[in-house]
């Protein structure tokens, strides 16, 4: 994308604070440096600057004092806030849930990310006679206990992985005795083979696989996943089972858009 001496206003102006806005989304946590969003961005440091100083006094972004990176500011979260009556993930996984459980005979969930902990805020129960214990609604583990935490957990970029893996190795243990580099090796399988599978952890014998659920923008959003017992979630219903999980998260991914 050429760059310009001088910012330019109405619509590559809206274009270049929207495209800013969405990177900073990716590092939510971490934050980013002018630098690394000037090179991401394809625009000159000047640039850049003017975008963000505009998108500061706007309440946008903010800058941390300490490690000059910048965030999200406090007026994306009103914003979020008002528009999330008519984007309710809940609401909107629920149909795309019921045909994934009705496909596989299993119990399917929907996963998002609280800090460093995954919730589930959706569960549709499946049809086969033998179902898995019901995940309560709002229950939360840490992030690469379930197949939904691990999927998005092994969604986020490594140095955040990093952080959160550490963070939550003391509460571990509870989780069928699962310690960091457990979920370090499950998180390299799933980036390995494009899905997470996990195993007697998050519930005692039973078997889950779960994939992220992305936006329009590539932003991580929630994690879809399908859990049976241990013995019913044998290699070739995985096989079976990968694909449909895959178009399911993004069937829900595309509700958004609408």
């Amino acid at each position: 994308m050429p760059d310009t001496p001088m910012l330019v206003d109405g619509a590559q102006g809206v274009s270049r604070a929207v495209l800013v806005l969405k990177l900073l989304a990716r590092e939510a946590d971490a934050g980013l440096r002018l630098v690394d969003l000037a090179q991401a961005a394809q625009l000159t440091r000047p640039t850049m600057h003017r975008l963000l100083k505009a998108l500061v006094a706007q309440g946008m972004a903010v800058q941390d004092a300490a490690t000059r990176r910048y965030r999200l500011g406090p007026l994306v979260f009103e914003l979020g806030l008002a528009a999330a009556h008519r984007f309710n993930l809940r609401d909107l996984s629920t149909a795309t849930l019921a045909d994934l459980s009705r496909r596989t005979g299993d119990t399917t969930f929907l996963f998002v990310r609280s800090g460093d902990d995954a919730v589930c805020i959706n569960r549709i129960q499946g049809t086969y006679p033998v179902q898995t214990p019901a995940l309560p609604l709002g229950s939360r583990q840490p992030l690469g206990v379930s197949a939904g935490g691990l999927a998005l957990l092994a969604a986020l970029p490594a140095a955040e992985q990093r952080r959160i893996i550490e963070a939550t190795a003391p509460r571990l243990g509870a989780y069928g005795e699962l310690d960091a580099d457990d979920v370090r090796a499950h998180c390299a399988l799933a980036l390995k083979v494009g899905y997470a599978h996990i195993a007697n952890r998050a519930v005692p014998g039973i078997s889950a696989l779960g994939v992220p659920v992305y936006g329009e923008s590539g932003l991580l959003l929630a994690a879809v996943t399908v859990a049976a017992t241990h013995n019913r979630m044998t290699q070739p219903r995985v096989q079976e089972i990968v694909p449909l999980l895959r178009a399911a998260a993004q069937a829900i991914g595309a509700l958004l858009q609408q």
